[in-house]
């Protein structure tokens, strides 16, 4: 079994086709429908102002007031940019380590969860059987429970929510996970938009070739 990926500097740092992983999750964002990408980094990152962030100049700022979780690093970043985002305006939460994000994945996102008066997320059906575990008295990890994969599905990003809602849900939810199970804590069922598996998230070595492959194609 492989490990996490890790490296001499943070992983959405990455090369990836000859860009940092991070270039290409902001990329994928830079659509006309997009009025503004803030990009959520550690208040000690060096390594951003490194790059060549041109392509992306007069949409991108860079906001150094990451946390300890994704939560906390969000919810700061709602915090950061609340003197140019205005409480009703649609906030799109993604992943850095989700750089093959296809615009079509987006462009569906927008259109359906613009409709929404909750706000909407990229998912996907289960395809496998899903097992819940137990050990056993020898410590053996041994299958407890076959789950009816038909309810469940794989939360993906960009997860998209209106600002002040959003900043309101995680606020009251420390231990949120995503941004979508806060809003639920608040009693509102987020819409599942059907995204793809090529919005694959790059969490192990073997990933980072499936990734590569993917941008250069």
């Amino acid at each position: 079994m492989n490990g996490g990926l890790r490296g001499p500097a943070p992983k959405q740092y990455l090369a990836l086709a000859g860009k940092p992983m991070l270039w290409h999750a902001v990329r994928a964002l830079c659509v006309p429908q997009v009025a503004a990408v803030f990009v959520v980094l550690g208040a000690n990152d060096e390594h951003f102002a490194r790059q060549d962030w041109s392509a992306f100049e007069g949409k991108l700022n860079p906001l150094y007031c990451g946390g300890a979780t994704r939560r906390d690093s969000v919810l700061n970043g709602l915090v950061a940019s609340g003197n140019v985002v205005d409480p009703d305006d649609w906030m799109l939460v993604h992943d850095a380590a989700r750089p093959c994000l296809p615009q079509a994945d987006l462009r569906r996102l927008l259109e359906e969860g613009a409709n929404d008066t909750v706000g909407a997320i990229l998912a996907l059906p289960v395809a496998d059987t899903v097992k819940t575990a137990a050990k056993d008295e020898g410590g053996v990890q041994r299958i407890a429970a076959t789950q009816d994969r038909s309810q469940l599905w794989l939360a993906q990003t960009p997860q998209m929510f209106r600002a002040g809602m959003l900043a309101q849900a995680l606020s009251q939810a420390p231990g949120a996970t995503d941004e979508a199970s806060a809003i639920e804590k608040m009693g509102l069922r987020p819409r599942l938009v059907l995204g793809s598996r090529q919005n694959l998230k790059v969490t192990y070595p073997e990933d980072v070739a499936i990734a590569e492959a993917m941008l250069k194609s």
